[in-house]
């Protein structure tokens, strides 16, 4: 092991020993997602097929007009994506906390990045 690599491993050893419980927390959830072959949220673009995975950091229920939707944020470790179910008040297994992998287009709703009727897999809860 050459000096670099040993220098290079104590300061990562020291940034994970002082950096804070979300600060790991988002380290652990980008490394899951590129274990499962997700894009990063933050790397995704308006009209682009994506897959994303992730945690579900909220869950409403949104009631429109015409048209009831279910809102959950899901939450990789860089970047929020916005998964929208249109026509749904509940849906098992949905819930804050749960990991998921999401696929769908991109498009962007008040500058957010919004994922409209995506399809999922739900992971195993831990």
């Amino acid at each position: 092991m050459t000096t670099e690599e040993r220098t290079h491993g104590l300061r990562r050893f020291f940034e994970r020993l002082t950096a804070s419980e979300e600060e790991l927390d988002a380290e652990e959830l980008q490394r899951d997602s590129r274990k499962c072959g997700a894009v990063p949220a933050t790397q995704c673009h308006r009209g682009q097929v994506v897959s994303v995975s992730g945690r579900l950091r909220t869950v409403a229920y949104t009631p429109r007009t015409n048209l009831p939707t279910l809102e959950a944020d899901l939450y990789d470790g860089s970047d929020v994506v916005t998964l929208v179910f249109l026509g749904r008040r509940s849906i098992v297994g949905i819930e804050p906390g749960r990991q998921l992998t999401a696929r769908g287009r991109i498009a962007i709703r008040d500058e957010r990045k919004v994922i409209y009727n995506p399809y999922y897999e739900l992971e195993a809860p831990r």
